[in-house]
């Protein structure tokens, strides 16, 4: 993967764009921090690679989810223990 400053976005956008259809993935950084991912795409490429990209984040959230659960211990409750969280919750008050 090719790394590319915003710099050199700036400019330099041809080159940019030529890289990013070599490369199909180029990350941008700002003062040595990655800061985007340009992927390159085409007009029948585009919807399938938005899918896969929110696909990976919806993945990444539900990792993150249960990572927080066990650490809280949460993902040891009963599914009575649950229904009283979710029945609380709905009333406004907390357990």
């Amino acid at each position: 993967m090719k790394f590319i400053t915003v710099r050199d976005l700036r400019l330099n956008p041809g080159q940019v764009w030529k890289a990013a259809r070599k490369e199909k993935d180029l990350v941008i950084t700002a003062n040595g921090r990655p800061v985007a991912i340009l992927t390159g795409v085409t007009e029948d490429t585009l919807e399938e690679e938005l899918e896969v990209i929110q696909r990976a984040r919806a993945l990444r959230a539900l990792d993150t989810l249960h990572r927080d659960s066990v650490k809280k211990g949460t993902h040891r409750l009963t599914d009575e223990e649950i229904q009283r969280e979710i029945d609380s919750a709905r009333k406004g008050k907390k357990v």
